[in-house]
């Protein structure tokens, strides 16, 4: 097995990074921790680039501090939201195929054959932006690159520690001070009060009973201001999710599980509350073929094969931060309003005003909400700019069909 490292302009960079999408509020290295535990191959460093994260080893020949070639290509092809192609290498060969802005493969191959070979299984897929592929291989509509055009000497998405160094030094740290403070102790030895004539300072020992007893009341003040608001009763416009937020999510979970696997297409994607799901109908592909490749494209994901050619993949979406967020005009007004936006957008919505009935301590109570469902060909980023003037708002789901390349929205609004 050659090692994942290429040489463009006098300069090393990492290949063979396996990248995947970073859920919003999650820390890089953190989700980088995680994917390695789930996964059969040991890595050691990870590069952070556009919401995503690329973990590889030191095995492969990378280190700290090198450079992610892949993200080098993607930045200087960023007019492309997918891409696929093929550069020859000192008689190897580099592929990378981006899908909707997510790097699904990124891997330096040995020999031509093989690389031929996948490359024309990834090319099968429609709707590439572009296609580039070393000229004697005659792909349509393909055109060659030389890749030192494609990649400069910034350092861009260079390789971190995913742990190691990380907790390394302080307990090397920990342990110098531990060795200071011994040899401190043996060569000064401790004095009792007697040695001193020191004497207990009677003001001061009140002062720091006093201190003591704030600090008690101040614990007990927090512990009942605790229990009251486990008492209050907590309305669903809460506790919502950043509407813009919320929408980035499901738009980058569906392009996860949206992963091409050759002989199988896909053909239905949801994003709903706690889950990311996608539809994989049989083409010429085994069961075998998408294990293999599924397992390896998105670790972690539960499979539900419902036939001999259908699958079932699907993914828990991380959870994001939540604050209140209530539409102060009533459900008629709201329902009118967003009726106005999708007649100036040419769009048909379909606006229901319901009441919903809670219980707050004993007492019911009624919420006002506005359900909306809508079709669009805007992506979830730029269809939520639709509710930039309302508040309370939800996507309650968001799905994707391969057939009518459409996205079909839900909604509600939580009104006074």
């Amino acid at each position: 097995m050659i090692k994942q490292i290429i040489t463009v302009n006098r300069k090393k960079f990492a290949t063979g990074l396996f990248w995947q999408p970073l859920g919003v509020g999650i820390a890089p290295r953190n989700w980088a921790k995680q994917l390695s535990k789930n996964s059969d191959k040991k890595y050691t460093l990870f590069a952070e680039y556009k919401s995503m994260v690329g973990l590889t080893s030191s095995r492969d020949g990378a280190h700290i501090g090198m450079s992610s070639a892949a993200a080098q290509i993607v930045d200087s092809l960023s007019e492309f939201v997918s891409f696929l192609a093929a550069f020859n290498i000192n008689e190897h060969y580099y592929l990378i195929a981006v899908r909707n802005g997510i790097i699904i493969r990124d891997i330096l191959i040995e020999d031509g054959e093989s690389a031929r070979k996948l490359y024309a299984k990834l090319s099968s897929m429609p709707d590439w932006g572009t296609l580039i592929a070393p000229s004697n291989w005659g792909i349509p509509k393909s055109q060659e690159k030389n890749i030192s055009e494609l990649i400069s000497n910034a350092n861009i998405a260079h390789l971190r520690s995913i742990g190691f160094i990380k907790t390394l030094w302080p307990s090397m740290l920990f342990a110098f001070l531990f060795i200071l403070f011994g040899i401190y102790i043996l060569s000064n030895p401790i004095k009792t009060p007697s040695d001193t004539g020191a004497n207990l300072n009677t003001e001061l020992a009140n002062e720091y009973r006093r201190q003591i007893e704030l600090k008690k009341q101040e614990m007990l003040d927090k512990r009942i201001a605790i229990e009251n608001a486990a008492k209050s009763f907590q309305y669903p416009y809460d506790n919502l999710p950043d509407m813009y937020e919320r929408a980035n999510l499901c738009y980058r979970a569906i392009a996860f599980v949206m992963q091409p696997i050759a002989g199988w297409n896909q053909t239905y994607a949801k994003c709903d509350s706690e889950y990311v799901s996608a539809t994989f109908a049989r083409d010429f592909g085994t069961l075998n073929d998408f294990y293999e490749i599924g397992g390896e494209l998105m670790p972690g994901a539960i499979v539900q094969q419902v036939s001999d050619d259908e699958i079932i993949v699907r993914v828990k979406l991380p959870e994001l931060n939540t604050s209140s967020s209530l539409d102060e005009r009533d459900a008629e007004t709201v329902a009118r309003d967003i009726a106005s936006v999708f007649q100036q957008i040419d769009a048909n919505a379909e606006i229901n005003t319901v009441s919903d009935t809670i219980l707050n301590n004993g007492v019911s109570e009624n919420l006002n909400i506005v359900e909306v469902g809508v079709s669009s060909k805007l992506i979830p980023s730029e269809f939520m700019y639709a509710f930039k003037d309302f508040s309370g708002v939800y996507m309650t789901s968001v799905s994707w069909r391969a057939n009518t390349r459409t996205w079909n929205y839900e909604f509600i609004i939580y009104t006074k």
